[in-house]
């Protein structure tokens, strides 16, 4: 039976990927800073577990208490959404502590099993923010474009030991809380010379047409995690589709 952690499991593309995984009979890790069991259905191939993927004693115990896995998915992140004048080099840190290096020493915590043992995947979840620049979003895009030139190069390193590591990219997802706990931390802090810029972001998210749905990235997941044939750069939901061949 496959066994898969998925790191990010308390809402949004974290749990819906933990779902679609159990469905399909695999085994599932699935961790949150805050362990909520009420969020999934009870399961005897399920377990939650806490991780703060900025801490390295947090890190080693979820590697002692997951023990051997097939899978890993970065998923956990955080959000950011301001002008680079609004933001605070410790929001800045944050960003970056999270979904950059916190999704480096992840994988590396959990690559020697897999090197040893010839087998494994690492599929790391980003954005398609990383296509085209946006406005208010230089730092968020930052820690997420640093995460797929991470991952080209990791897969570099993994072909010879036959691991592979795949990004999925999502697009805008209305769906989860993600985009308001990015509003969230920017404090409203958003320097008035930017306002007008704001207000037309805060207007695209209104009407954002073709999103993507927590299930889409599910979905590409599960096409990373299981195809070898996957492409190294897999866009979840009909607008990351769009972006990526507008690119």
């Amino acid at each position: 039976m496959n066994t898969i952690l998925i790191t990010g499991c308390s809402s949004g593309f974290g749990l819906e990927t933990a779902r679609y995984f159990l469905d399909r009979d695999w085994t599932v890790v699935a961790t949150m800073r805050t362990p909520n069991p009420d969020v999934l259905p009870p399961s005897d191939r399920l377990r939650i577990l806490p991780l703060d993927v900025t801490d390295a004693a947090s890190i080693a115990r979820i590697v002692d208490a997951a023990g051997p896995i097939d899978v890993l998915v970065n998923n956990a992140g955080v959000g950011l959404l301001n002008a680079v004048e609004g933001i605070s080099m410790d929001q800045a840190r944050e960003v970056f502590e999270t979904n950059t290096l916190g999704t480096i020493a992840m994988t590396k915590a959990f690559l020697p099993q897999f090197r040893e043992r010839r087998a494994g995947v690492v599929v790391n979840v980003t954005s398609t923010v990383t296509l085209r620049p946006l406005h208010l979003l230089s730092v968020y895009t930052a820690s997420k474009a640093a995460v797929n030139a991470f991952t080209e190069s990791l897969a570099l390193e993994l072909e010879s030991f036959g691991v592979r590591a795949r990004i999925v990219l999502p697009g805008l997802a209305p769906e989860t809380a993600f985009g308001t706990n990015a509003r969230a931390r920017m404090g409203m802090a958003i320097p008035e010379a930017y306002a007008d810029v704001a207000a037309q972001v805060f207007a695209g998210f209104e009407n954002p047409g073709e999103v993507t749905r927590p299930t889409d990235v599910a979905e590409a997941v599960w096409r990373a995690a299981t195809d070898p044939s996957c492409p190294m750069r897999l866009p979840a939901g009909a607008d990351a589709v769009a972006w990526a061949k507008a690119g």
